[in-house]
């Protein structure tokens, strides 16, 4: 028997930090969504009890450092399953781009083994194990649009945007989440984008609107470390980009774009500054 589960990568609308709190993690408040570019986790049966992972990029960890086989382990000892299972992950979402490939990875996971160990869980209880495992696999298990409070455990769903095309570049460089946190200053912040003004646009179905109310408190950090993503940013403005916005800390750019021919020429115009350069829509 194969469960087959997609993983879809998330992009933040808007991403604002509101102050550090006493554990540790920041206060965030989020808008995010999910894109179609996807990682592809299929699942099966171990006859041995055991847990293991493969995949066709050589990129990433393939043993308890990988999350999805944290979120299998997790399941296997919480709720005493005796079965193991064999995951092949089809890895697409760039490595380290701020777009919560691993994330995603983890909660198709959660949701695949749902199915295939008959374990009954409702979607509740997949985003609140999610949320032992990362601050963004809740949404990762959730889907579709929503507001994240909190450290980003906490959502609600909101309106999807309205179905456009999403140009996403990765520059060759990893960005450390840890670094860019660190050095955000949050009582220094002197714009913060709205959440309620992007939830209007939201609701509206206004693309222009949406395009306008972009903002990412962490960018400035990322920008002032790595200049290849402020250089990215400039040009995909540069190129016509609707809107446009780092995702996450980084160091993945994304360009709103509404007409399919235009995102095409801003993908042909970004390949000469990095390899990983997509177009996809906006789900939902």
């Amino acid at each position: 028997m194969y469960i087959y589960e997609k993983a879809p990568a998330k992009i933040n609308l808007m991403l604002d930090v509101l102050h550090k709190r006493n554990d540790g993690f920041h206060e965030v408040e989020m808008i995010m969504t999910m894109v179609d570019l996807a990682d592809r986790l299929t699942l099966s049966n171990s006859g041995t009890g055991r847990i293991s992972l493969s995949s066709q990029s050589g990129y990433i960890p393939l043993d308890d450092k990988n999350l999805a086989v944290k979120a299998a382990r997790l399941l296997k000892q919480r709720f005493g399953v005796n079965r193991g299972v064999h995951m092949h992950l089809e890895k697409r979402i760039p490595v380290a781009a701020g777009l919560a490939g691993g994330s995603s990875d983890a909660a198709a996971a959660l949701r695949g083994l749902n199915r295939l160990w008959e374990l009954g869980l409702s979607m509740t209880e997949l985003e609140e194990l999610g949320a032992e495992l990362g601050s963004d696999v809740p949404f990762c298990v959730r889907g579709g649009t929503a507001l994240a409070t909190g450290r980003g455990e906490k959502l609600e769903t909101i309106p999807n945007p309205p179905r456009c095309w999403v140009v996403l570049a990765k520059p060759p460089i990893n960005v450390s989440t840890a670094d860019v946190y660190g050095g955000l200053k949050a009582a220094e912040i002197a714009v913060h984008p709205s959440a309620s003004g992007m939830r209007e646009a939201l609701e509206q179905g206004s693309f222009n609107r949406v395009c306008a109310g972009l903002g990412n408190v962490l960018e400035d950090v990322t920008l002032n470390l790595y200049p290849d993503v402020r250089r990215l940013k400039e040009i995909m403005e540069q190129l016509g980009s609707d809107g446009v916005l780092m995702s996450g800390s980084g160091p993945t750019v994304f360009g709103l774009v509404a007409k399919e021919e235009k995102a095409k020429r801003i993908c042909n115009g970004l390949r000469g500054f990095c390899e990983e350069v997509y177009a996809v829509r906006t789900l939902g």
